[in-house]
């Protein structure tokens, strides 16, 4: 979905909850993932795949220049012979750890395999969140979760919203020990300057 489609959308549900929430839900997504240099694991059920999200998320990389919004599409079946990108199997969420984000998007209920997975890997400090359809044992893994319930959006719009939000141009995000220093810098500056000139 292109910038003017999703203006269009945002004009539609305005005066809703969901332009709002969906900034909201990307812009925890994005500071997630940008401060660590990535690691973005994107999962669905066994019976739906999040393909759409993961594609919007790769476009909005690019044209934002986050290269760290890319997500590794993990699959509960890889078939041999699958290309790279699309042989990473439930084993890479057992793998997941610290600095590692986890975006979980369940329109049904999960399986117990998933929800076990997903609990692993949040004890071994990944950031879990989700996109879900109001299921208490997915939102009560979630550090964060956006929940569509209702007849007002469905997930897909959701999803459209929330990729564009994740690769809106924002003020450049500070990494590392940069942030420190710059604070310092700014309170430096605030105490050396001049005061301002009374008329």
């Amino acid at each position: 979905m292109d910038a003017v489609r999703v203006a269009l959308l945002r004009e539609v549900l305005a005066g809703t909850q969901w332009p709002a929430a969906t900034r909201r839900f990307a812009g925890t997504l994005r500071s997630s993932v940008v401060p660590h240099g990535g690691g973005l694991l994107l999962v669905g059920t066994e019976v739906y795949e999040p393909w759409h999200l993961a594609a919007h998320l790769v476009d909005e990389s690019t044209w934002s220049g986050l290269p760290e919004l890319v997500p590794t599409l993990v699959r509960h079946r890889v078939e041999p012979g699958d290309p790279a990108h699309l042989a990473v199997g439930l084993g890479r969420i057992e793998a997941a750890g610290r600095g590692e984000t986890l975006l979980v998007v369940v329109p049904e209920p999960p399986g117990e395999g998933l929800l076990e997975r997903v609990h692993d890997a949040r004890r071994a400090g990944a950031t879990v969140l989700s996109l879900d359809n109001g299921d208490p044992e997915v939102r009560g893994l979630a550090h964060e979760a956006l929940s569509v319930v209702g007849d007002d959006v469905d997930l897909d719009t959701v999803q459209h919203l929330v990729s564009a939000a994740a690769g809106e141009n924002s003020a450049p995000v500070l990494r590392g020990r940069r942030r420190f220093r710059d604070r310092l810098s700014r309170l430096a500056d605030q105490l050396t300057a001049p005061p301002p000139a009374r008329w």
